[in-house]
């Protein structure tokens, strides 16, 4: 039987939760996550999980940040005058775009004031652990999905140069 290994494109259901059992993210009542085995487009403990994995083999492991997305970092905050936002109204919690030369990055509003307002440019997921359970349902030397057009916005033709 076929056994994931670098290259592979690999088809999985997942559910992603926090030590406490609270799920983040999962593939429920979706098509699988399609990813190429070794390409960067998952967090690498969860690259690492599917390798050596076959056809309906299900497993549980449990990420630690370094195999995640990292430990937070305080220098990751940032204050900005509000005279940045032209007048619009941000609250705290509320997630912004920050355009960077290596594409959009997200970032989380912390506190507002009248004239500044800081945000958090780590990923919401930085500095925890992680448990996923992952099941493999499908192993091919090719795509079975439409792609994504590789600037972060899951489209496959978004118009973005994306070179």
């Amino acid at each position: 039987m076929a056994k994931v290994k670098n290259g592979n494109y690999v088809q999985v259901h997942y559910i992603g939760a926090l030590e406490n059992g609270d799920v983040f993210d999962s593939s429920e009542g979706r098509a699988p996550l399609e990813f190429q085995a070794g390409g960067g487009m998952v967090i690498p403990g969860f690259n690492d999980a599917i390798m050596g994995m076959e056809i309906d083999e299900e497993k549980k492991v449990v990420l630690t940040p370094d195999q995640a997305y990292g430990e937070r970092r305080d220098e990751m905050e940032r204050e900005f005058s509000t005279e940045m936002l032209g007048g619009q109204k941000v609250e705290v919690g509320q997630m912004l775009q920050f355009s960077s030369p290596r594409g959009p990055m997200p970032a989380q509003v912390l506190e507002v004031t009248e004239d500044k307002f800081k945000v958090d440019f780590n990923h919401p997921l930085a500095g925890k652990t992680l448990v996923f359970t992952i099941k493999v349902a499908g192993i091919t030397d090719h795509p079975t999905q439409p792609q994504s057009c590789g600037c972060g916005c899951s489209s496959t033709d978004c118009g973005t140069s994306c070179g």
